[in-house]
């Protein structure tokens, strides 16, 4: 069950300073105490500008909000420690990875980064691995403890009837789609051009005559282009099968592999470093033009298509089984699913109309349950040219959310809600058997749980 408490902003912050100076030039205040754990100013001003710098919001006065939420972690760290929780290094390492790219995409290169953090990136990736340590370490206190919450349908019911009608959200209008596309053919010409300039540009690596993340940035089609073609620390099964079986080949950092296709286009890669089950790689892609006569040539063919469903000799759910080129969907009558992250439709098929492809969106805005669209060209997921046809299976109007239709996003709500309760139940358990001290200059606040001022 995915876990959603709202008492953690669970931030992955960076240290900026060992140390601050104190406004009266003391060195690094001790401002509360939870059992042998002190909370430095230094931590709260870290934490703020960690909370600022992402956009996220503080409820009330910061020197009250931030001193609580670091006292809440440290109680779940202890726990942590009771229950002898570890984490796998892989999983640190990953997600570390993952987010070291994604602050050098936010500031623009690493000396970006390392200007605004004035230190190396090799000092920013350990204060940073220690924070996902002790965020994954507090995940696991609260799956162990309060991750498992189910309740029955009528449990579900009675949370819905308690509810305020104002404080039901509102869902916004739904689309469930069904999708055919037909793939124009790439003349082999094209092919030949693409791996042509790839020899080339492996030559011109191998020869020293230029680098490998300059011609990545000058001339790849991928978004990591803008980093030099580097992908960042992945495992083989985040990357498509032919792609990995010839990254997680190369030993040699200096050495370019030969060609690869992929679903993608074509690439060529480069090993940057080998860490355990998973490795860093630049690479370069390629993708062959479709001329407009391979594109047309497609839409004909869905046009014959849709007019033997209009026909009547063959229907869209088999049309989409038999003759569909989605590999995604093709085995599912073309039905699509959503697999928006964080999206309350994820994993199912309805779609908002933001979450569903921009060339499809542009398409399905007024269509109504059960019409067919003329064909069209989109640009899939794979960044390809594909001729396609939609047909909306489903629309579903935006409404206040209701237990008839919105079932699971109830269900949701009323899981979110009891684990909240037994959260606050436990947390508040914890603060009553914790030795507490708060600095004289920080009490008078109003928090969030009762107990801390002893």
């Amino acid at each position: 069950m995915k876990y959603s408490v709202k008492i953690l902003f669970l931030l992955v912050a960076l240290s900026t300073a060992s140390f601050l100076v104190a406004q009266n030039n003391v060195i690094d205040e001790i401002v509360w105490v939870v059992g042998d754990e002190a909370i430095l100013k230094s931590e709260v001003e870290e934490y703020r500008k960690e909370i600022l710098m992402q956009n996220q919001r503080i409820e009330g006065d910061p020197y009250c909000f931030i001193p609580e939420q670091l006292a809440i972690r440290k109680l779940f760290l202890d726990q942590a420690k009771l229950d002898s929780i570890e984490v796998q290094e892989s999983n640190v390492n990953r997600s570390l990875e993952y987010l070291i790219n994604e602050y050098i995409a936010s500031t623009g290169s690493v000396e970006r980064l390392e200007e605004y953090y004035g230190k190396s990136l090799a000092g920013i990736r350990e204060d940073m691995r220690e924070q996902i340590r002790e965020q994954q370490l507090v995940e696991g206190v609260q799956q162990k403890h309060f991750g498992n919450v189910q309740l029955t349908p009528s449990e579900i019911r009675k949370y819905y009837n308690s509810l305020p009608q104002d404080s039901l959200p509102f869902i916004p209008t739904t689309l469930e789609v069904q999708i055919i596309t037909v793939e124009p053919k790439v003349p082999l010409q094209e092919i030949d051009k693409v791996k042509e300039r790839l020899r080339e540009y492996t030559d011109q690596i191998n020869s020293g005559q230029r680098d490998f993340s300059t011609l990545a940035l000058l001339h790849s089609e991928d978004p990591s282009a803008m980093k030099g073609g580097e992908l960042g620390f992945m495992t083989r099964s985040q990357l498509v099968p032919e792609f990995a079986s010839v990254a997680f080949a190369l030993n040699d950092p200096k050495k370019v592999s030969n060609v690869v296709e992929s679903e993608y286009g074509f690439h060529i890669i480069q090993l940057i470093e080998r860490r355990g089950d998973m490795g860093n790689f630049r690479h370069i892609l390629l993708k062959p033009k479709v001329p407009q006569e391979s594109l047309d040539t497609a839409l004909v063919r869905l046009d014959s298509i849709s007019s033997g469903i209009t026909q009547g000799k063959i229907t869209f759910d088999e049309a989409a089984t038999y003759l569909s080129a989605d590999k995604d969907t093709r085995n599912n009558k073309g039905i699509m699913v959503n697999n928006s992250r964080g999206s309350a439709n994820g994993g199912t098929p309805r779609f908002a109309l933001n979450e569903l492809n921009q060339d499809i969106a542009k398409v399905v805005g007024e269509m109504k349950e059960g019409e067919i669209s003329k064909p069209f060209i989109m640009l899939n997921e794979k960044g390809r040219q594909v001729a396609a046809m939609v047909k909306i299976s489903a629309r579903n109007e935006g409404h206040k959310a209701n237990i008839n239709n919105d079932y699971q996003t109830i269900k949701q709500m009323a899981e979110n809600a009891r684990q909240q309760k037994l959260v606050d139940e436990w947390l508040q358990e914890k603060i009553n058997k914790t030795y507490v001290r708060i600095d004289p200059a920080w009490q008078g606040c109003e928090l969030k749980y009762k107990g801390w001022q002893k």
